[in-house]
């Protein structure tokens, strides 16, 4: 029997306060900053904001702050 492999789309990413919200597959998830990310806890406005989100939409990286994050990593630290 062959596997399936889910494929995940990043459509959008928002910072709300202390919290990261990203949408993916057209369901919005959040994060806290200090849960996922010291370097995006403690980045300003416009190292947050700049970041771009993979081809294939698997990820993002913050160029101003060398950080990546891949949804498969987020989405494991959901609580269950």
């Amino acid at each position: 029997m062959m596997e399936t492999t889910t494929l995940t789309k990043i459509s959008s990413v928002e910072f709300k306060e202390d919290l990261m919200l990203m949408t993916i597959d057209n369901k919005t998830y959040q994060w806290k900053l200090k849960d996922i990310s010291e370097k995006l806890t403690s980045a300003n406005d416009i190292e947050k904001n700049t970041f771009v989100i993979s081809p294939s939409g698997y990820g993002i990286h913050w160029t101003l702050l060398d950080e990546d994050l891949s949804v498969n990593g987020l989405m494991k630290s959901l609580p269950s």
